[in-house]
C-alpha cells in the first residue's frame, strides 16, 4: 500500500515539477522582460530547487565516450556483452587509429568491476570505470531495477548474485585467458563467496582481486547501517520495508524493498548537510556560479536515481552479512545452478593475489571491515595480500573523485600490474558441473600447491598480517610457474 501511495503522490506532483522548469526556463530567460524584474532571478532560482526535489530521477547513463590515454583521445563503445532476468554484463570497447597506443591497449590486462547492489545504479562508479579505461580492458556489472522485471523471469536471490558473478568471471577468462576483479562495498562479500567456490572446485579464479570499503566483517567498528541491521530483527525488516510494486510496472506485484525508501534513509543519514548543499545550489543560483550549480545537478541526477532491490535478496543480504555473519563464521552454504549446496572457504583461494582498500572516515563500512578478509584468506601467501587506508577519505572517496585518482588508483594499477602473470589453473574437478574445463597445472606446481595450502592449514595462526600503508605503495610480484601463463597472455593481446 505504501508503495501505491507514493506511487499516486509522485504522479500528482510530477505536472507541477514541469510547471516549475518551465518557470524558472522563462524567469531566467535574459530575452525576457519579466526577467529583467527585481526578483526574477530569485523566483526563477526558487522554481528550479522546487523542480529537482519534485522531479522523478531516472536511471543516468555511463556518457563516456572519449578517455585520454597517454595524450591520446581513445573512443569508447558501451556494448551490453551478456544480458541476464536481473543484470546486464557492459563492456567499454576501446578504439584507437594511432597504432602506437592501439598496441599499448591490446597489452593491457581486462578487469570486471562488481558494482554494488545496494540503491543506486551501476553509474555511481562512473568515475572508477573512466579511470580505470585508461589501463585497463573493462567490465562492469550493471544491476537491473527489480520493478521492471516481470515475475515470469523468477525470484532473486543472494545465490543468484554469487552465480552471475561467477558466470561473468569465466565469460572475461574464455576471452582473455584469466581477469582480474575490483568489487566496491557491498559486491566484496558474495565476490569474495564466488571465488571461494572457484577456488573449492579447482577452478581458475582471477588473479588478482581488490576489494574496497566492503563489510566482509560488519561486527568491526560497527556503523550506522550495521547497527540498524543488528538492532532491528529479522522480521521487523520484512514486516515494514518490503512491498509490492504497482501494477503500472512490468515488475508489477514482486517483492522489492523500494527504492525510495533506500533513498530516504541515505538523506536521513546526513539530513544537515543535504539541506545545505541545497541551500548553497539556491544561492549559486541567484549569484549566476554555472560551476557550482553544474556540481551540484550532476552530483544529485546520480545520487537521487535509486533502484528496487529484489525482496530475497535483501533480506538474505541483511541475515547472512550484518545478522548471522555466516562468512566470518565458515557457516555460509551456497546453492550453484545446478542446485548443489557449497560451503564457502576462503582459505581455499591461494593463486589470487588479494588488495583490500579502505577510508579512513568511512562511515559506511566501519574501519577493519574490509582488511577482515585478510584473517580468512589464509591460504593466499602473505606477500600476494596488500592493505590500503585512504587518509582523509570517506566511502565515496575510495572509489571516485581525487582521492581515487590520486591515490587509490595509482596502486590498484600497479597492483595489478605486478600479478598480471601467475601460475597456470589447476584442471576443475570433474563434480563441479557448471564450471569450464581448463588447463591442468604442472605436477611442480601443483605440489608446491598442496604444500603451501597443508603448512597454511596447519599453522594459520602463525601467518602475518597485511602491510597496512598511508599512500601508494609498491606491491610484490607474483612469478609466472607454468609456461602456458606466458601463451594465455600473448593471445589476450589479441583483442583491446
Amino acid at each position: 500500500m505504501l508503495y501505491q501511495i507514493y506511487e499516486t503522490q509522485r504522479s500528482f506532483m510530477e505536472p507541477f515539477s514541469d510547471m516549475a522548469q518551465t518557470a524558472a526556463k522563462l524567469l531566467s530567460n535574459p530575452g525576457n522582460v519579466i526577467g529583467q524584474t527585481p526578483m526574477a532571478q530569485r523566483m526563477a532560482a526558487g522554481y528550479d530547487l522546487f523542480h529537482r526535489l519534485g522531479k522523478d530521477y531516472e536511471k543516468p547513463e555511463f556518457g563516456i565516450h572519449t578517455v585520454d590515454v597517454d595524450g591520446v583521445d581513445v573512443a569508447i563503445h558501451e556494448r551490453i556483452e551478456i544480458s541476464k532476468p536481473f543484470c546486464q554484463l557492459l563492456r567499454f570497447k576501446r578504439y584507437s587509429d594511432d597504432t602506437h597506443t592501439l598496441s599499448k591497449l591490446k597489452g593491457q590486462p581486462p578487469v570486471l568491476i562488481v558494482a554494488p547492489l545496494s540503491g543506486h545504479y551501476a553509474t555511481l562508479l562512473r568515475d572508477t570505470v573512466r579511470t580505470m579505461l585508461g589501463g585497463h580492458k573493462v567490465y562492469i556489472t550493471d544491476w537491473k531495477n527489480a520493478r521492471l522485471v516481470p515475475l515470469e523471469d523468477g525470484e532473486f536471490h543472494l545465490d543468484d548474485y554469487i552465480n552471475y558473478v561467477q558466470e561473468f568471471i569465466r565469460h572475461v577468462q574464455s576471452i582473455y585467458g584469466n581477469c582480474h576483479v575490483v568489487s566496491v562495498c557491498q559486491p566484496t562479500v558474495p565476490v569474495l563467496a564466488a571465488i571461494s567456490l572457484m577456488a573449492s572446485r579447482g577452478e581458475k579464479t582471477p588473479l588478482t582481486m581488490t576489494m574496497m570499503g566492503g563489510p566482509i566483517d560488519a561486527r568491526k567498528s560497527p556503523t550506522a547501517v550495521n547497527n540498524l541491521a543488528t538492532t532491528k530483527g529479522f522480521d521487523w525488516f520484512e514486516n515494514n520495508v518490503i512491498y509490492r510494486v504497482p501494477g503500472n510496472f512490468p515488475g508489477a506485484g514482486r517483492r522489492v524493498y523500494p527504492g525510495f525508501l533506500q533513498h530516504t534513509g541515505f538523506v536521513a543519514m546526513n539530513p544537515d548537510r543535504h539541506a545545505n548543499s541545497h541551500y548553497d545550489y539556491f544561492k549559486d543560483l541567484i549569484k549566476g556560479d554555472d560551476a557550482n550549480v553544474e556540481a551540484h545537478r550532476k552530483f544529485y541526477d546520480e545520487y537521487n536515481a535509486v533502484l528496487d532491490m529484489d525482496a530475497d535478496y535483501y533480506l538474505e543480504t541483511i541475515r547472512t552479512v550484518f545478522q548471522d555473519f555466516n562468512l566470518v563464521y565458515g557457516t555460509w552454504n551456497v546453492k550453484g545452478v545446478d542446485g548443489r549446496t557449497e560451503l564457502v572457504r576462503p582459505q581455499d583461494i591461494t593463486t589470487t593475489a588479494m588488495l583490500t582498500v579502505e577510508g579512513e572516515l568511512d562511515d559506511i563500512s566501519g574501519s577493519g571491515q574490509t582488511a577482515a578478509a585478510h584473517g580468512l584468506c589464509t591460504g593466499i601467501s602473505p606477500k600476494n595480500r596488500q592493505h590500503l587506508e585512504v587518509p582523509g577519505a570517506g566511502h565515496y572517496g575510495i572509489f571516485s573523485g581525487r582521492r581515487w585518482r590520486d591515490v587509490v588508483y595509482p596502486q590498484v594499477r600497479q597492483f595489478i600490474l605486478n600479478h598480471a602473470h601467475a601460475q597456470a589453473p589447476v584442471k576443475a574437478k570433474a563434480s563441479a558441473k557448471a564450471a569450464p574445463s581448463v588447463t591442468a597445472a604442472p605436477k611442480t606446481a601443483a605440489r608446491k600447491t598442496q604444500a603451501v595450502t597443508a603448512k597454511v592449514a596447519k599453522s594459520s595462526s602463525a601467518v602475518k598480517a597485511p602491510t597496512k600503508t598511508k599512500a601508494v605503495a609498491p606491491s610484490t610480484r607474483v612469478k609466472a610457474t607454468a609456461k602456458t601463463a606466458s601463451k594465455t597472455a600473448g593471445k589476450a593481446k589479441a583483442k583491446a
